[in-house]
């Protein structure tokens, strides 16, 4: 069941729609941002200048105890993120390595002893593999010793054939 390839002028019709959802998406995520700051800065009272030089500095050093305090708390928020990016990095290694690498199927190939071994071995070397022609011929003796073992081989089932033959297996 192949399944029918979408041509390329459909493919950049439908990433070009994709594309314009996105770019509204995020304008209106940046309209609601816009609007969430102004609805803070509408709740925070207005500042208030009047008094003499001291008060102003007085006010202006909180301001920086403030901000500082602020610095702070984000360097340490910034720093416990970091720590737990760096964590869950170090446990995606190790499931990595607790998983091993995945081996990718192997492709049948069909290739001669030869054709292996020059593709190892490489253009250089002309080795043959010819298994048949390294094989030694055996040729094989009848000997008379052989037709005497099978009749042994008879004669002693016959022996061991009974509780008196089995008793001499472990007699003797």
């Amino acid at each position: 069941m192949s399944e029918k390839k979408m041509s390329s002028s459909r493919k950049h019709h439908l990433k070009s729609l994709m594309l314009q959802i996105a770019a509204n998406l995020i304008e209106e995520e940046k309209k609601e941002m816009k609007q969430e700051k102004d609805n803070f800065m509408a709740n925070i009272p207005a500042l208030d200048l009047s008094g003499d030089q001291a008060m102003l500095m007085e006010m202006l050093k909180k301001l920086a105890h403030t901000i500082d305090k602020v610095d702070e708390d984000r360097y340490d928020a910034e720093a416990k993120v970091n720590k737990a990016d760096k964590e869950i990095e170090d446990l995606k290694m190790k499931v990595i390595e607790i998983q091993g690498m995945k081996k990718p199927a192997l492709k049948k190939v069909r290739m001669s002893a030869d054709a292996m071994l020059q593709a190892l071995l490489g253009t250089k070397h002309k080795a043959s593999m010819d298994f048949r022609a390294n094989l030694k011929e055996v040729k094989k003796e009848v000997k008379e010793e052989a037709a005497d073992a099978v009749g042994d081989w008879r004669k002693n089932v016959d022996e061991q054939a009974g509780m008196d033959g089995r008793m001499k297996k472990f007699q003797g």
